[in-house]
C-alpha cells in the first residue's frame, strides 16, 4: 500500500550508471526535460508498471471481500464463508481468492521501500519516512478507519489492530531492519516467515502479566489495556514484519534486466507454490489445522486450501505469495493495456483504502434503509437483524462493481496529482 515517491534521476548522471528498471523516457542527458519544474511540481517519471498492476489487482479483490462483509446476508449474521459444513463453492471461492490481498500488499510495501532507496533516498531519510508513515497508519487504523470505515460510530472502548495496523508497525520495524546488509534482511524476513509456526505452542497465559504483548506479537485476540478498554489484535505482527522485510530484499531482484528478473521471479513463484502443496499435503508443519477428507472431492480441495490467516501460517503465506509472484512475472513481460484502470488503484493504494470502506459501508446502509427502514446493525446498534436484511452473492458482485466505478475517477484524479506534485504530505496517502 505503500508507495514511496521517487526523486528524478539527476540529469548529470551518465546513462550507463543509472539504475532504472523503467523505460528510456526518464530524464537523462539524452532525454532532457523540456521545462524546469517548479519546487511544488514533480516531473512525470516512469514506474515499474507490473508492481502497480499487481497491487491494483489485490486492491480490487480486497474491495470484493469488504463488499461481501457489508452486503452478504450470511456475513452480517456471522456465518463463516469458509465453514465447510455450510458454505457453497461460489461463496468459498469469493472469500478464498481475497486471501491474496494482505500478503501481497505487505510484501510489495517492503519492495516499494527498497525501490525508493534506489531513486535517491538515503537510509536515514528512508528510516525516518518509514517511522513517521508507519505511526500515521497506526493512528488511522485506530481512529478514522475504525470509526468512519468499519463502524460508522465512535467507540473508545474497542479498537482494532487490523491490516493497516500491521503495515504501520511493520514499517516502524523495517526502519531499523534496512540498516542490515541486504543478505541479512533477506535471512531475517525469510527466517521469520518459515520459523514462526514453531511459536504456535506458546500461549499468552505463559507470558503472565505481559500476555497482551504476546497476543499483539503472535497469538492474536483481545487485549484489555485498561479496565473496559480493548484492542483486538487481528493481525499479529509476527510474521508480517518478516513478510515486509522479505519484500524489501526482493526489491533488489527488480533492479536486474527485464528478461533476467522475469525468469527469476517466475521460478521463485513456482517454487513457493510447489512448496505449499508439498508442505500442506504432509500435514506436518506450517498450519495449525490439518486438511481432511470431506464428503466430496471438491470439499476436500477446499479443506486443503483453507489455511490459517489469523495469524498467517507458513502454508497460508506460501499459498498466496507463490502465485502472486507468478502473476508479477507475467505482468512484467509486456504492457497490459486492458489493466490500465486497475493500475490506477495500484498507484494510490492508501487513498483508495481510505475511500473504499466508507463508500461500501454507506452503500450497504443506504440499501438496508430503503429495504427495511432501519439498519442499526450497520452503525453500532444491537438489534435483531430482520429476515430480509442482506443480499445474495450476485448482489454482492453488483455492489462491488458499482463501488469500483465510483472510486475510479477519484483515484485517477489523485494519481495524477501525486504524479505532478511533490508536496511531502502526499507521500502519506
Amino acid at each position: 500500500m505503500n508507495k514511496i515517491r521517487a526523486r528524478p534521476v539527476p540529469a548529470a548522471r551518465p546513462p550507463s550508471l543509472a539504475k532504472k528498471p523503467w523505460s528510456d523516457n526518464s530524464p537523462t542527458p539524452l532525454n532532457p526535460p523540456t521545462t524546469s519544474p517548479s519546487p511544488s511540481l514533480r516531473p512525470a517519471t516512469d514506474r515499474l508498471e507490473s508492481v502497480d498492476l499487481l497491487r491494483g489487482i489485490v486492491m480490487v479483490l480486497m474491495a470484493l471481500d469488504h463488499t461481501r462483509g457489508f452486503f452478504h446476508f450470511g456475513a452480517i449474521r456471522g456465518y463463516g464463508p469458509l465453514d465447510l459444513a455450510t458454505t457453497t463453492a461460489p461463496l468459498f471461492l469469493t472469500r478464498w481468492i481475497t486471501h491474496y490481498c494482505a500478503p501481497t500488499f505487505i510484501f510489495l510495501a517492503g519492495t516499494g521501500a527498497f525501490l525508493s532507496s534506489t531513486r535517491g533516498k538515503s537510509k536515514h531519510e528512508l528510516s525516518w519516512f518509514l517511522v513517521t508513515r508507519g505511526l500515521w497508519l497506526v493512528l488511522l487504523e485506530l481512529t478514522y478507519i475504525k470509526w468512519a470505515g468499519w463502524a460508522f460510530a465512535i467507540d473508545l472502548h474497542s479498537s482494532n489492530g487490523a491490516v493497516i495496523w500491521a503495515i504501520g508497525w511493520s514499517m516502524v520495524a523495517l526502519a531499523a531492519i534496512i540498516h542490515l546488509p541486504l543478505t541479512g534482511i533477506a535471512v531475517f524476513g525469510v527466517g521469520m516467515i518459515v520459523s514462526h509456526n514453531l511459536l504456535d505452542g506458546v500461549t499468552p497465559e505463559s507470558w503472565g502479566a505481559a500476555s497482551g504483548l504476546w497476543k499483539i506479537l503472535h497469538a492474536g485476540g483481545p487485549v484489555e489495556f485498561a479496565p473496559g478498554y480493548f484492542l483486538y489484535a487481528g493481525y499479529p505482527l509476527i510474521p508480517w514484519i518478516g513478510v515486509m522485510a522479505a519484500g524489501y530484499a526482493f526489491g533488489a531482484i527488480l533492479q536486474r534486466d527485464r528478461a533476467e528478473r522475469q525468469g527469476f521471479i517466475l521460478r521463485l513463484g513456482v517454487a513457493l507454490t510447489l512448496g505449499f502443496v508439498a508442505l500442506r499435503f504432509s500435514n506436518f508443519y506450517g498450519n495449525t489445522t490439518p486438511w481432511t477428507s470431506q464428503s466430496t472431492p471438491l470439499r476436500t480441495v477446499f479443506s486443503f486450501l483453507d489455511c490459517r490467516k489469523y495469524p498467517p501460517s507458513l502454508c497460508y503465506l506460501l499459498m498466496t505469495l507463490g502465485p502472486a509472484l507468478c502473476v508479477l512475472a507475467w505482468l512484467d513481460r509486456a504492457p497490459r493495456p486492458g489493466l490500465r484502470s486497475v493500475q490506477v488503484f495500484g498507484r494510490v493504494p492508501m487513498f483508495y483504502y481510505l475511500l473504499h470502506l466508507p463508500l461500501i459501508h454507506g452503500m450497504a446502509l443506504t440499501v438496508e434503509l430503503i429495504r427495511n427502514g432501519h439498519a442499526e446493525w450497520l452503525h453500532g446498534g444491537k438489534v435483531t437483524i430482520p429476515p430480509a436484511a442482506g443480499s445474495s452473492l450476485s448482489g454482492v458482485y453488483l455492489a462491488w462493481a458499482v463501488a469500483l466505478l465510483l472510486l475510479y475517477p477519484v483515484c485517477t484524479w489523485f494519481a495524477d496529482l501525486k504524479r505532478r506534485r511533490r508536496d511531502p504530505w502526499l507521500s502519506y496517502l
